[in-house]
């Protein structure tokens, strides 16, 4: 199974990602967090496999949030997710792991960015 955490600062995402997730054949929701240092937080204490993170959240953020996750050497992918399109974000976000529009997450996308991970687990 791969282990979900997912990160926003919306009930209303937070409850489609819930959805998603469920619906996502060999994944489970293990966590679920509305700042960018609960995630954080989330990430250290229950190592997910990937983490589906909202750019723009209260606090330090998606993207500083995915960096932290990153610098503590977690083997997490992290995914930015957003309601911008990714070319009308700042470049930061891109450097951080996959952007993806919240749009566009389907059990099948999960599926894919997870058979596409690389292998220190950031794309």
């Amino acid at each position: 199974m791969v282990r979900v955490l997912t990160a926003d600062d919306q009930p209303r995402f937070l409850a489609v990602a819930r959805e998603l997730v469920g619906a996502a054949a060999g994944f489970e929701l293990i966590g679920e967090a509305s700042t960018g240092e609960e995630a954080v937080a989330l990430a250290t204490e229950l190592r997910p496999d990937l983490v589906l993170m909202d750019v723009n959240m209260p606090g330090i953020g998606g993207v500083e949030a995915a960096r932290r996750i990153t610098a503590a050497r977690l083997a997490t992918l992290t995914v930015l997710v957003s309601a911008a399109r990714p070319g009308d974000l700042p470049r930061a976000p891109v450097t951080c792991g996959a952007v993806v529009r919240k749009e566009a997450l389907s059990p099948h996308a999960l599926s894919e960015l997870w058979s596409q991970r690389a292998p220190a687990g950031q794309l």
